[in-house]
This record gives structure tokens, sequence and C-alpha cells, in this order.
């Protein structure tokens, strides 16, 4: 073996956790303190030396989406500054905008609008050939069984889709081409089909679903049922072909039932046959629901079963088309597919294994993968608290039996990380600048903060021949995933369109109330319910004063006039539970119940003016 072959095997942690790694993923974690504080006192002398350190004034030349975990939200980084610009408020309540209490958002919410949490995991940007085209991002509900969109102008949820017949939507990936018609989203745990009360004690009659959702519509395409369970995914560059990883194709109910198999699967999708089978009528609906469901299950032609050791995990197409790599988590190993095999496969001309052309041992718990675009591969070793960079045109090699190292570096992270996310990498333009590494425990790398710790967003600059950890971003919620595109392929609006279809239906409802919603400061009763119209423009809300009775059902529309970038006014009216952001240009609404009679402060809670404090008027509710 050589020297250099040595030294890479010889830097991880490995020798701290043999005796750990069997026993427990989390508690193999604790040995990954070690050296740490050395790591930390050289941090600095790296941020400097990579550039990172954007001075004010200066704008990131990267934007980043993280999910926010179960806080509910989509968080805006600037990279490499990894300084958070915004939170998108999308399954979770949020007082601040009012996401959750106005009536836009309630209406965008619909009846999920009764759950009060979220999980989201993947947050994925729209494509036009293969490159990000910055109009939508697509985000997941693991916990409520949501997909929500994202208008990337205005950085808003527009919509959210309850998927029927399935549970916990995980994986979520987007057609590349030749544009994303489909958002495809996998839900990870078996249900009975029907799951209304049969076969509670039968797990043999649960299944999953592998779903597409249209991207515009948002409406459910179709279903796939599959055989074992679903866990993460991703699609190829011709559009025809998504992967996605089972971890349980054992259908067990236990810990234990889920690790008995030494194999479990990559199930592909052919796209195109699904179609044709939904056209051809070749599929059946359940229960209330009018989706298309097909068999996808083994010996199906819609679908190809690859065997992979050993529960895997992630699932990543690199940036030139050519593999799908499934991570394996309890196998060192990750398994590279040839995608220009699968046609080969789904016409039975090959054996599902002979679409594998390497198998690389990188280190223990492989989670995820992500690329350079210079044929070099990162992968996460969860129980290794470690990133492998590697080379797939070398592991192809040494899977042939050629004698060559595929390794290139191991690099600590802190601690356990999960997903990993390079600059551009789910693109066709993947440019080998930045690593995001998130990861799941943090330790000792921050002051204490209670025995609830933040995690750990880590960046790494990967634009050299070495990885370098060059900046620690504590993080709350588990953030799951993020992705990473160039500030110029987004163009967020600066002020909102009088036009806007997010407050289309407020619009509606002024207009049937003869009401000019950029002009009129108007109160309209209409029995019990009062509908409350004003402007505001700083520093004063166009009513300082109106009069309902108790009991009354009192909607208060306003409409910022102003038309100054970041001028922004607030609603928030005191001990009624209601408060909403009002952005220049934009019509904002809230609905809530005077239940008792007295005199009410409402108030501007965005600071807008020198006199904002002033912003204030009253409601006066008389005594019914």
């Amino acid at each position: 073996m050589s020297d250099k072959k040595k030294a890479i095997e010889n830097l991880g942690r490995r020798h701290f956790l043999r005796n750990s790694a069997v026993t427990g993923v989390a508690g193999a974690g604790l040995a990954g303190g070690f050296g740490a504080g050395a790591l930390m006192s050289s941090r600095e002398a790296h941020a400097a030396e990579n550039g990172i350190e954007i001075a004010p004034g200066e704008l990131d030349e990267y934007y980043g989406f993280w999910s926010g975990g179960h806080q509910g939200e989509v968080r805006v980084l600037g990279i490499p500054s990894m300084r958070e610009l915004m939170r998108i408020p999308v399954f979770n309540i949020d007082s601040a905008t009012g996401w959750g209490i106005t009536n836009e958002s309630k209406h965008i919410m619909g009846d999920s609008a009764r759950f009060l949490n979220g999980d989201c995991h993947h947050p994925h940007i729209s494509m036009t050939d293969g490159r990000y085209d910055g109009k939508y991002l697509f985000i997941n509900d693991k916990a409520n069984t949501r997909v929500a969109r994202i208008r990337l102008d205005i950085m808003k949820t527009d919509k959210i889709t309850t998927i029927p017949n399935v549970q916990a939507i995980h994986g979520l990936r987007l057609q590349k081409v030749p544009h994303t018609k489909y958002v495809f989203a996998n839900a990870e745990l078996p249900i009975p089909q029907l799951n209304d009360g049969r076969d509670l004690d039968n797990p043999d009659a649960y299944y999953t679903m592998f779903n597409a959702v249209d991207a515009e519509s948002m409406e459910v395409a179709w279903q796939v049922i599959v055989d074992g369970n679903l866990d993460n995914t991703d699609a190829d560059y011709t559009g025809r072909f998504v992967a996605s990883t089972c971890y349980n194709s054992e259908k067990g109910m236990t810990l234990a039932d889920t690790m008995r198999a030494e194999r479990d699967w990559v199930v592909v999708f052919d796209v195109e046959a699904i179609e044709a089978a939904v056209k051809a009528g070749e599929h059946e609906t359940l229960g209330d629901s009018e989706v298309p469901v097909l068999d996808g299950r083994k010996g199906s032609k819609l679908t190809r079963y690859i065997p992979v050791p050993k529960n895997p995990h992630g699932l990543n197409t690199s940036p030139d088309g050519q593999y799908f790599i499934a991570n394996g988590k309890l196998s060192p190993t990750c398994s590279v597919i040839a995608i220009d095999k699968l046609p080969e496969l789904f016409d039975d001309a090959i054996a599902p294994r002979d679409t594998v052309v390497a198998e690389p041992e990188l280190g223990l718990g492989p989670l995820h993968t992500t690329y350079d675009g210079r044929g070099n591969a990162y992968t996460t070793l969860f129980i290794d608290s470690q990133v492998a960079k590697w080379n797939i045109a070398d592991a192809i090699r040494a899977y042939n039996g050629e004698e060559v190292n595929y390794l290139r570096q191991k690099l600590d992270v802190h601690y356990q990380p999960g997903h990993n996310h390079a600059s551009l990498t789910e693109s066709r333009d993947a440019d080998g600048k930045w690593l995001v590494v998130l990861s799941k425990f943090s330790k000792d790398r921050f002051l204490p903060v209670g025995p609830l710790h933040p995690e750990n967003d880590q960046l790494i600059d990967i634009s050299g021949e070495e990885m370098k950890l060059v900046h620690d971003g504590p993080t709350f919620a588990e953030p799951h995933d993020c992705i990473l595109l160039r500030a110029d392929q987004l163009n967020p609006s600066r002020v909102w369109s009088r036009d806007d279809p997010f407050f289309a239906e407020t619009r509606a409802m002024a207009e049937a109330d003869g009401i000019t919603l950029e002009r009129d400061n108007k109160v309209v009763r209409d029995g019990n319910q009062v509908r409350v119209y004003m402007t505001s423009i700083a520093p004063q809300f166009g009513l300082t004063e109106f009069t309902v009775k108790q009991g009354d059902e009192v909607t208060v529309v306003i409409t910022n006039l102003d038309q100054v970038e970041d001028l922004t006014h607030g609603f928030v009216m005191v001990n009624h539970g209601a408060s909403m952001e009002i952005s220049p240009q934009q019509t904002s609404s809230v609905t809530f119940v005077a239940d008792k009679p007295g005199v009410y402060w409402y108030y501007c809670s965005w600071f807008c003016h020198a006199m904002h404090m002033e912003m204030t008027g009253r409601m006066l509710v008389e005594k019914a």
C-alpha cells in the first residue's frame, strides 16, 4: 500500500469509533471532539486565506436555501458569508409576517391550516434544461404529508398540496429536463390501502407510493405503488428515469425487522412508461381520491429494482448525468449506477446488478453524496464524522480490478453530518467552489445554551485539491438539507405588483364591496361581519378609529401605498391574536372576532419611520 493511501486511511476518527459504531450511531458522535480545539484556533486563518469575509455593503455570490427542519420553514442564507437573510414560513405559524394568521396565507394552506407543525426536509429549485431557472422552490412536509411551492420572486409560499393515499413525504426532487414538469415525492412509511381501519394488524397489506405533482397546478398527477418503502430520490438528465432508495425492503414494523436483509434496493421509475400507462387508462383510484394509481411492484413494466447494500439512504445524480449514486448507511459503500444502462435493464437485456459499475468503500455511515463538476464526489460519513472526497472514474476502475486509489481526502466535520451540498451541484452547472455540510450535533463548538443544542452548518472550500473547513454556523431545529445557486440566477421583486395573484381573493372581495383598495378608507358592515378597509403610508394608517359591536367578525384589509423599497408596515390588533406584514404595494387582510367590549389599540409592528411609534389607531367595541 502506498504511503499516500495509508495517510488517507489513517486520517479518520475510525480508530476512536470502532468499538462504538455498531452499538450506537449517536453515541459514536461523542468521540468526535478530539482535536476540535486546534481546528477552532485556526478557523479565522482559514477564513482569511479562503476569502470568505464579505465586507459591509458587499453582496454574497450565492443564495442558499435551507429547509427549516421541524420549524416548518425555509431559510435564506448568503454564501459564502453564511449570513441569514430571510425566513420564509411555509408549514408553520409566523406572527411577524402573519403567515398562518392572515386570510391570504390561510387560503394557501387550505384545509391543512389546522396543522400547527411541519417538518421540512428537502428544498429544490425549478429547472429548465437541467439548469436552475429561479422560478420556484419546492419543499416537503414529512409530518403532515404535504408539498409546498415558494415563488422566488416574492419569497412567499403560494401553493400547498396534501398528498392522498400515503403518509410522510420524505425524499423530494424535481424533473430536470426539458423543464420541471413534475415534482417527485416519496412517501416513506407504508400504510394499508385503503387506510380506513382495515388491515391494521396485517403489514403484508401495507404499501407506499412514489408520487408526481404537477409543478404548475400543484395537483397530484399520478402515484405508483412500490414494494418496500421509499427514502430519497433524484431524477436523471433525460427526463425518463427517476430513482429512489428503499431501506426497508422487509416492510419491517420494528427497528430490528428493518435491518434483517443484507441488501435492500434502489427502485428506478420509467416516467415515460408511467405517463403512457396513465394515458391508456391502466390505473385505478383509491377511496375518495381521483389521482391515478399505478402498480409498480416487482414485475411491473414501470419499475426495476436494483439490489444494493444495506439500508441505503441518499440518492444523488452526478451533474454530468451519467450516474445515480446510492449511499449505503449501514454499509461502508456507495453504489454507482450507470444511467445509460437503464434502457437495457428495462428491456430485460441485463440483470439489475449489471447497472452497478462501482461500489467504493468510503467509511462508516455514508449518507449523502454531492459533486464538484470535476469528476469528484463528496460523501458524508455519519458515524466517522467526516466528508470523504473520492473520484468516480477511479472508483469504477477499482471495481473493474485495477489497483487504483479512488480516495482523495477525508475531512473531519463536527459532528455526525447528514446532507451535504456543493454549489450548483444538482444542476449541469456544478462549479466546485463551496460545500455546505449540515451536521446533526454541535456539542463543543459553541457557547452552551442548555440541554437542547443547536446543529452546526459548516462551510468547506472545495475549489482546490484539498477541502478546507472555513466556517461554523449554529442553526436551530435540524435544518435538514440546503441548495445553492448563483445570485444572478434569481431576480426577487423589490416591491409588490398591485395585480399580484397572491392577494387576488382579497382584491375580489374589495371589488364586490365597491372598494378601491388604493384609495378608500371605509367600513363595510354585512350583518355581524365587518370589513375595515384602510390604506397605510408612513407614518399613518388611513383609518385611526373604527367602531364595531361585541361579537362582530372583523376583517381588516390594509394596502401599503408606500413605494419605497424596504418600507414595510405591520398591523397588530392588541389582545386579539392578529398580526401581519404589509410590504410596499402589498394588500394583506386578517380576520378576528371582537369578543369583548372596550377600546383596543392597533399599531404598526414593522419599524417604518421616525414617527413609527405614533402609527396607531383604535378599535372601539360597543356592548352587544
